[in-house]
């Protein structure tokens, strides 16, 4: 099963006077183009969708993800309202109707996915409270001899200086490895949030963290390197497990 993987396109609203208003909505723009070329089974959406959570900034956002032939899920990060974002995806059935957390798990493709939503209202860092924990773990359960993929905003694990500890609660990125540790099922954690693409050992798997496609924000390039947006494609298997690469989105016109 091939996964396209995009994360933190932090777009603004066609009227927005920000200066890079133009350049994120084009890179995503490209990164779609290229995603249809390569023809994943599912693309992934791991958060921070827009930059305010404002239903025209949401709107904007469907207008650009209208032409993403493969199916596509998505999750909150921190830069996301969870009620907004709600609204205006409330055509995909897998987005739960009522609740306060959007997390779900879909059973549609050769390898189960499992959505976890890291968010907290009001703040940047990442959660993972005991009704999330519960959750989680009864999910993974359900079908515990079936290859799973994870995916969620806050990576649970340090990446480096700049992102240390980047749950409100140590304890909570302590319990969702916990969680996995006890579902050998589980392939791998894919994430967003930091802006960079890396990868750990974690709890028995490997978390894999994709960049911005919003190259204004991304930390993992230099200058030189800066004007085409990244996205990641992730092989997986029950046998061999998730392997990834990188791609950079070719040019349109």
């Amino acid at each position: 099963m091939i996964i396209g993987h995009i994360s933190d396109t932090h777009i603004l609203a066609p009227a927005s006077d920000h200066p890079a208003a133009q350049l994120r909505a084009d890179c995503l723009r490209r990164c779609i183009a290229d995603i249809n070329r390569q023809q994943p089974d599912v693309v992934i959406f791991t958060g921070d969708t827009v930059q305010h959570g404002a239903p025209e900034e949401y709107a904007h956002l469907r207008e650009l993800l209208a032409p993403l032939e493969a199916p596509l899920y998505l999750i909150p990060g921190n830069r996301d309202d969870n009620a907004a974002l709600r609204s205006a995806f409330s055509d995909r059935p897998y987005l739960p109707e009522e609740g306060g957390f959007l997390h779900y798990a879909i059973d549609d493709h050769a390898i189960r996915l499992i959505a976890i939503d890291s968010t907290l209202p009001g703040e940047r860092m990442g959660a993972f409270c005991p009704a999330r924990q519960a959750w989680l773990d009864a999910a993974l359960s359900d079908q515990p001899e079936r290859p799973t993929m994870l995916f969620i905003h806050h990576p649970p694990f340090d990446i480096d200086d700049h992102y240390v500890g980047g749950y409100r609660r140590p304890e909570d990125a302590s319990a969702l490895a916990g969680v996995v540790s006890r579902h050998p099922q589980v392939k791998g954690l894919l994430c967003g949030h930091v802006h960079c693409v890396t990868e750990r050992s974690w709890s028995g798997t490997v978390g894999r963290v994709m960049s911005s496609i919003a190259v204004d924000v991304r930390k993992d390039v230099g200058e030189t390197e800066a004007s085409g947006p990244l996205y990641l494609l992730h092989h997986v298997s029950g046998e061999s497990g998730l392997l990834s690469r990188t791609r950079r989105a070719e040019h349109t016109r």
